[in-house]
């Protein structure tokens, strides 16, 4: 199983932190996969949740522990079109989403598929956990931890 921090979340929310590339790279030193929001637009690649907000460049995306949430359309194109090692998706209000390597990423407090991707679990969540491929939440240390497998 991976455990993936929300956003550079590892032990739980962190506004004025998440999807900075420091705060994320904080996260993958610590042994986790990072899920982080993607926008692009004319002036370049950022990472943010609300809004475009911390510009990086292409080569930060290169990285096979990143999950990647397209937040805008011209970053889903951008994604589909590079070959970058990061896995990425879009989805709004979906129940569930296909990733670009075919995993399914399960929204909040919708039905786990076993080796589905269970998204902030702290939420709700229907289903059973240890039969996921991966867990992305706020506080994957506390799954770490709970579940004793990494």
């Amino acid at each position: 199983m991976i455990f993936i921090a929300h956003r550079g979340n590892t032990e739980g929310i962190n506004l004025s932190k998440e999807n900075h590339p420091e705060y994320i790279k904080s996260a993958l030193d610590l042994g986790f996969h990072a899920e982080i929001d993607l926008w692009k637009t004319i002036d370049g690649l950022y990472l943010g949740h609300d809004k475009p907000d911390y510009k990086i460049g292409k080569s930060f995306l290169d990285n096979d522990k990143f999950f990647v949430h397209c937040k805008n359309i011209e970053a889903l194109e951008f994604m589909s079109k590079s070959n970058l090692s990061s896995e990425y998706f879009w989805h709004e209000t979906d129940y569930c989403t296909l990733t670009s390597r075919l995993n399914i990423w399960v929204f909040p407090g919708k039905q786990l598929i076993p080796g589905s991707i269970a998204v902030m679990p702290e939420v709700k969540y229907l289903g059973d956990l240890s039969k996921c491929y991966a867990i992305c939440s706020d506080y994957v240390s506390k799954y770490k931890e709970e579940l004793k497998l990494f």
